[in-house]
């Protein structure tokens, strides 16, 4: 339509916007570009009443508003909540909801409280979602002390909110403060600090959603025992508003099952039927993962069949992914395959984490050309964007049978799709190298792992090189295992000063053990030529520097000490260590 030079009404491309804004991936940044694609034709006519059908209203602000919170992008919400003015945009009680999530996701806790003071000072009268925002921040902060008083003063009537959040928060104001200067535009917290908090305009009374919330603050801290007493108290409610639904039940079913306690949970679903509060299929799936997870895959697939023949609810996509992990687990790539066939069937399209979770299933199992296959069929899918986490998934299956060159092949067709090997690429390649016995792969791996983790020169800053890595322990220590075991010591002592260097203790005792094990007895033949006796010297200082780190007897090294003698380098480059 646009590339038509035809604007669409406002109703039309803002529910576009609102879905966009919370789409996974690059969604919200679609949302945006889209925005701002349609006010820059707007303004391009010259008589804006001609197309006053498309200017944006308070509801389109408001998705484009809620896309810039989902990214965290304080500048580009200013920045678009400055532009309301110039289409007659007023800002709602929505308006400030997604204000709030935007303190929440840029960890601002200390101006919730100024959010409310400022929607009251304008005249704009909260709504029940504002509250249940409130409470979902503190909740999200982990601050469930002051979610608790927000919910005990909406219980007891009260109108001082305000001053309620003032108090609870008065000893934390030392928030970051990065984007002060563009908060303070937008809430002006020094204004708000130094006058009396405003009071309600009515009463509120918590709602089930509230209650949930609070709840599900319980259930993420582990408390359990709190998420049970929540929901029974809400039993006892006159408010029917304040009634248990089926997310309350959910959300205790939910606490229970990530507690292991299976029975607890199936009880309380029976409840829930028999009380007459539907659940849903999102409720089934939270108990079908923690059946999957206990490796009860009988009582799994028992549960399946009551949703489907009882209750006539239908699996969806997360069923499926949720039982083909949980053959996983129990080492059924059968079963897993048999599942996808399976939802395939039905209609229901797979998801990226249905092809990945495939291909683990067949890389666990030392069937790496089938998880090929099932990457294949991914890359022709247009509905699902092969990300890193595939790529790496397929480089994991052959390095699991040791078939080294498949997975440097894989490798190399990454890098012409775009992506760059990371951590995870490269712990699996050691892995792989380790189990096929290639130590001078190791060697190769590890300096290709070494320019990664170097800085980038300001010289070089024009040329397309990967982003740098910062390397872990599994890595590091692989690549130093087998560099040891090989008798390559120069390079396992450049491996451990790396670990070192990244806060990593290396496994001395390990090393002590291999080095004793393998290498007590080396360079003890006399019987060789002169050139490989000259070899074995230099083989020998780089031997007695690795025992000299290790701690064991060791050749007299002065306070300044080289592994090669005095103006030789060595073969790699490299006067001394």
């Amino acid at each position: 339509m646009l590339r038509s030079n035809y604007l669409p009404h406002v109703k039309a491309w803002s529910a576009v916007v609102s879905r966009l804004s919370g789409s996974p991936d690059n969604g919200p940044n679609d949302a945006i570009r889209l925005y701002y694609s349609v006010v820059k034709r707007v303004r391009r006519v010259s008589d804006r009443a001609l197309v006053a059908h498309s200017w944006p209203d308070t509801a389109a602000f408001n998705a484009v508003l809620n896309a810039c919170a989902n990214l965290g992008d304080v500048k580009m919400f200013c920045q678009v909540f400055d532009e309301m003015p110039e289409w007659n945009a007023v800002p709602d009680a929505l308006t400030y909801n997604v204000v709030i999530k935007l303190c929440a996701r840029v960890d601002r806790k200390d101006l919730l409280v100024c959010v409310l003071e400022m929607m009251l000072s304008k005249g704009v009268e909260p709504c029940i979602t504002t509250l249940q925002s409130l409470v979902a921040a503190y909740v999200g902060f982990g601050d469930l002390g002051t979610a608790e008083k927000l919910v005990q003063a909406l219980r007891e009537g009260r109108r001082d909110l305000c001053r309620v959040l003032r108090d609870a928060n008065s000893a934390n104001h030392d928030a970051n403060e990065e984007d002060g200067d563009v908060f303070g535009k937008l809430i002006p917290k020094s204004v708000i600090d130094n006058s009396e908090p405003p009071l309600l305009s009515r009463l509120y009374r918590p709602n089930s959603r509230i209650y949930t919330t609070l709840m599900k603050g319980y259930m993420k801290s582990g408390r359990v025992s709190d998420t049970v007493r929540m929901l029974e108290a809400m039993r006892r409610q006159e408010d029917s508003a304040s009634h248990p639904d089926h997310v309350s039940y959910t959300t205790v079913i939910s606490a229970l099952v990530k507690a292991g306690s299976m029975e607890n949970a199936r009880q309380v679903l029976a409840e829930m039927i028999r009380l007459g509060v539907p659940a849903n299929l999102f409720t089934y799936n939270i108990l079908l993962k923690g059946y999957c997870h206990q490796l009860q895959i009988d009582k799994a697939k028992e549960l399946i069949r009551e949703m489907t023949d009882v209750v006539g609810i239908l699996p969806d996509v997360v069923t499926y992914n949720t039982l083909i992990d949980g053959c996983i687990l129990v080492d059924d790539s059968a079963g897993a395959l048999e599942y996808f066939n399976e939802m395939r069937a039905r209609g229901i399209a797979p998801t990226k984490i249905s092809y990945t979770t495939l291909m683990k299933a067949f890389a666990l199992s030392g069937q790496p050309k089938l998880a090929s296959k099932v990457f294949d069929e991914m890359l022709k899918d247009s509905r699902v964007k092969v990300d890193q986490v595939a790529w790496n998934m397929l480089v994991e299956g052959y390095c699991k049978m040791g078939l080294i060159e498949e997975a440097k092949s894989v490798v190399e067709r990454m890098r012409e799709n775009g992506f760059h090997p990371n951590v995870s690429t490269y712990g699996s390649l050691a892995n792989g190298i380790a189990l096929a016995r290639k130590p001078g792969e190791a060697l190769l791996l590890w300096n290709e792992v070494k320019e990664r983790c170097e800085p980038r020169k300001e010289e070089d800053s024009s040329l397309p090189l990967p982003p740098p890595i910062k390397p872990d322990e599994g890595l590091l220590d692989t690549l130093a295992d087998i560099c040891v075991r090989a008798a390559f010591f120069r390079k396992a002592l450049e491996i451990v000063a790396c670990m070192e260097e990244n806060g990593i203790s290396p496994n001395k005792t390990k090393f002590t053990r291999i080095y004793v094990e393998m290498h007590s007895r080396m360079f003890t033949s006399k019987h060789a030529s002169k050139a490989r006796q000259d070899r074995r010297r230099e083989r020998k200082r780089a031997s007695e520097a690795f025992k000299f780190w290790l701690g064991l007897p060791n050749e007299y090294y002065a306070t300044e000490w080289s592994l090669n003698p005095p103006g030789k380098q060595d073969d790699y480059g490299s006067a001394s260590i």
